[in-house]
């Protein structure tokens, strides 16, 4: 969706929101409004003359545009105009235009420029403009620095007192990498504002001590806030022993967060009283809106509107609440009445319900909690929000979440892969592809695990795997390796320790299990571990520890906590499964050997991840963008076209119907020639006799076309032969968790049988398509198998990385299939292409920036 098309809430640099739309001739008496409250100096900087009122004729043209050579946006702050920014094309098809804005006096400083100056960019690179020109007053210093700060190589000429810059618009990493960089700051900033307030006022308490805003209130008043918590009641003065109020504003305190417990219709009531309290966000914890059917999702909707045209962000509805354990802000503003002890973990769950289990679970291991977010409806708030927060959340180490859906997966892809290199991110989510999500198969289950693992993120599928890897994260240092040592004093559990280990791809290293026996003392147990641990062919420790039969040893406590301290001081990681006694503190415990081993495992494929280099991803192809939307706007859009415009060249075939047509075209493309089954499905099944090759001459070529047509129809292709290779398959696809998604494997039956697809999301690295290209399982064949001779595998590998940058940049793909595609050691030959095009798809995370 453009921003033409529809008004869009954007983020402010301190974290406030306001609305983007183009401007309209209605808006004509604001623009005069916002004009008188211009200080003379902001006048004169914009317009190089005092300019003390708008002429009417200059009125009329500054609202009236045509949204294609002249466009304009406006900026509302609630129903007021506070800024407008505009491009002017410099004659008809001038690829350069002049660009201008100005932001009201009060409202300078909050980064309303920057987002101006994106969605014109946005709106004139659509529109063919290639070049922006602008002149500023050199006093002008926070224009200046505007244009300066944007990434863009700008000229500058001084002549007549005024700075004349130009500069081109296209996107270029350093653009890409200051948007980004200021997108991050934003959303940190407004979550920041919401789980560290200096006041909270609490909508829908009773004052009988009933209901959910009772019970939220009871807690954020138990739990210490440091704030200060204003109940908001019609008629009551007091609230659970707290002083109420009418309204928020009758406080006359700092009010930063307003917890709403109201019925839905009440809403947007709150909202007003909130705004005019000076509230930076709502947790709206009650139910019945976008979960309860049509009219909630609209209810749902007018919230948002309301909170964002006030400046506010919106947690929910139909969620858990926040929380922050920080000891200056002790913030339980959930429905959970006891919060995790103190620590370094930031978790995010989508599901209220889910999320009270969640911190239960927590609580019960002693995994250390950070801050807590429950999204519920996700109507604004989001986990992507809550990732750009812990990135740098000084007291937040590893981030845990529980996501049902992704609202924004390309985002999430990017921002996981950025976040992951610092902190380690462990999700449950569900690989299921919801409906309406791509025609074509995409990545089964361990397909998508692969691709969560390629973005730095430890996917886990159930809720005590989620907390089994948490622990680990917050109490142990990452591996260095995979090589392992299983210490233990039962020979059935480190046997069985060492098969676990095998079965997830770690290596106990030769001379383990070590196992001290049942009989084995604290000092036994103490040396072996300590030994173990300084043993320089390990990586990890494993610890199983069994309960001594009867009569054997009564303190089994001591043994086991004098045991350890000595192996943990060594700095190497070390889970434990001890059926008896009670673990020294960081050690992370679980109750079974193939649960330890399992999170170990998981830990360490992440620490592998940060050890390999993150790439880069080249543009191949310079100007593409352009020719391949040409080809696709073509009626009906022409598939070969669009590669070519990506440098991917397919073998030309020609599709026949009769035997003449058929020996004419082999003719003309000359021989040898290869006659094809139509059919997608056929095209390359030479199992089932629907592909004849070789072909020398005409005879032959009529032959081979009657006998297809037996079995296979009229419609085939004819198609000069190529030398021969091994058959791959490059396919680009839609994944609910990732957006587009390039697979890569080898062709045949048996392969596309078992799924032995590697996939990756895109934009694609150098890093990624090698990885793609030795990653299925039946990759050996490119690399000389029993013999052959090794394919090119860095032009499959620039193939993938030409596919990439097409699906990066033509959101209208909505999947497409290589197959089959020939590598041979002097290159590859693409034989077949399928394309699938539809309107422009939502690409949320490309463009200017919008909530």
């Amino acid at each position: 969706m453009t921003t033409t098309d529809q008004p869009v809430d954007v983020l402010l640099s301190d974290g406030s929101t306001v609305q983007l739309r183009p401007i309209s001739p209605g808006d004509a008496p604001d623009i005069v409004a916002m004009h008188g409250r211009f200080s003379e100096r902001t006048r004169y900087l914009r317009y190089f003359s005092p300019y003390p009122r708008i002429p009417e004729r200059d009125l009329i043209r500054f609202v009236t545009v045509d949204h294609r050579d002249r466009e304009a946006f406006v900026v509302l702050a609630g129903d007021q105009i506070v800024a407008v920014g505009r491009y002017e094309r410099l004659g008809p098809q001038a690829p350069d235009a002049e660009v201008a804005f100005v932001v009201e006096d009060a409202h300078q400083g909050r980064g309303i420029g920057p987002v101006l100056m994106e969605h014109l960019v946005d709106a004139a690179r659509r529109n063919g403009i290639m070049s922006f020109v602008a002149e500023v007053l050199p006093a002008n210093g926070t224009m200046l620095r505007v244009f300066a700060d944007f990434g863009y190589q700008v000229q500058r000429e001084y002549a007549d007192g005024v700075v004349h810059l130009s500069f081109p618009i296209a996107p270029t990493e350093a653009t890409l990498a200051v948007q980004r960089g200021r997108e991050h700051r934003t959303e940190a900033r407004s979550i920041a504002r919401l789980l560290a307030p200096r006041g909270i006022a609490v909508y829908g308490v009773s004052a009988t001590g009933q209901g959910i805003g009772a019970a939220v209130l009871g807690h954020l008043r138990d739990g210490g806030f440091s704030g200060v918590v204003v109940p908001v009641h019609p008629s009551a003065s007091t609230v659970a022993g707290l002083r109420a109020y009418p309204s928020a504003v009758d406080a006359a305190v700092p009010v930063d967060l307003a917890l709403v417990a109201v019925p839905p219709e009440a809403a947007t009531a709150v909202v007003a009283d909130a705004a005019a309290a000076g509230v930076h966000g709502l947790v709206v914890i009650s139910a019945g809106f976008a979960e309860a059917g049509a009219e909630g999702a609209v209810t749902q909707r007018a919230l948002v509107r309301a909170a964002h045209a006030a400046g506010m962000r919106v947690v929910g509805p139909n969620c858990l609440g926040v929380a922050n354990t920080n000891p200056a802000v002790r913030l339980n503003a959930t429905l959970a009445p006891a919060l995790p002890p103190a620590g370094r973990v930031g978790i995010f769950s989508q599901s209220g319900a889910f999320g009270v289990a969640l911190l239960a679970e927590a609580d019960r291991r002693g995994l250390g909690l950070s801050s807590f977010v429950s999204a519920g409806n996700r109507a604004d708030v989001s986990g992507n929000d809550l990732l750009q927060y812990w990135q740098d959340d000084p007291d937040t180490d590893v981030i845990m979440l529980y996501l049902e859906t992704f609202g924004n997966p390309r985002k999430f892809a990017r921002l996981a892969r950025r976040i992951g290199r610092a902190k380690p991110i462990v999700a449950l989510a569900s690989p299921a592809r919801p409906v309406g999500v791509g025609d074509t198969a995409g990545p089964d289950e361990v397909a998508v695990a692969a691709l969560f693992a390629q973005s730095g993120v430890i996917r886990v599928d159930t809720v005590p795997e989620l907390l089994d890897v948490g622990v680990l994260l917050a109490n142990q240092p990452l591996p260095v390796g995979g090589r392992v040592g299983v210490v233990g004093n039962s020979p059935a559990l480190t046997g069985l320790a060492a098969t676990a280990c095998a079965g997830q791809g770690l290596t106990v290293v030769d001379g383990y299990p070590r196992d001290v026996g049942p009989r084995a003392g604290a000092a036994e147990f103490a040396t072996a571990l300590a030994e173990t641990a300084g043993d320089e062919r390990v990586d990890a420790l494993v610890v199983v520890f069994a309960p001594p039969l009867p009569g054997q040893r009564t303190n089994v406590d001591t043994d086991v906590t004098a045991a350890l301290p000595a192996a943990l001081a060594l700095g190497k990681p070390t889970v434990a499964t001890f059926l008896v006694g009670r673990l020294p503190a960081g050690v992370p415990a679980y109750g079974g050997v193939e649960e330890a081993v399992r999170a170990l495992a998981r830990v360490h494929r992440y620490a592998e991840w940060l050890r390999r280099p993150t790439g880069v991803a080249p543009e191949l192809v310079s100007g593409t963008r352009l020719r391949g939307a040409a080809a696709l706007r073509s009626d009906p859009p022409d598939p070969i076209a669009l590669l070519a415009a990506y440098g991917i060249d397919v073998v030309a075939s020609m599709p026949v119907d009769t035997v003449d047509a058929a020996a004419d075209a082999a003719a003309h493309l000359g021989f040898p020639v290869a006659l094809k089954a139509a059919a997608p499905g056929l095209r390359h099944r030479l199992d089932l006799g629907a592909v004849r090759l070789d072909l020398p001459d005409s005879s032959t070529v009529r032959r081979a076309y009657a006998e297809l047509v037996t079995t296979f129809g009229v419609d085939v292709l004819v198609q000069p032969m190529v030398p021969p290779g091994v058959a791959c398959v490059v396919e680009l696809v839609e994944d609910p968790a990732f957006g587009p998604v390039v697979g890569f494997g080898l062709g045949g039956v048996a392969t596309e049988l078992l799924g032995d697809r590697a996939w990756r999301a895109v934009p694609l690295t150098d890093s990624d398509a090698a990885e793609l290209v030795d990653e299925p399982r039946a990759a050996p064949l490119l690399r000389g198998h029993r013999g052959a001779a090794p394919v090119d595998r860095a032009a499959l590998a620039d193939l993938l990385l030409r596919v990439g940058q097409l699906a990066d940049e033509q959101p209208r793909v909505r999947s497409l299939t290589l197959n089959p595609v020939l590598a041979r050691p002097d290159g590859i030959a693409v034989l077949h292409a399928q394309v699938r095009v539809g309107g422009v798809a939502a690409r949320p995370d490309t463009g200017p920036r919008r909530l």
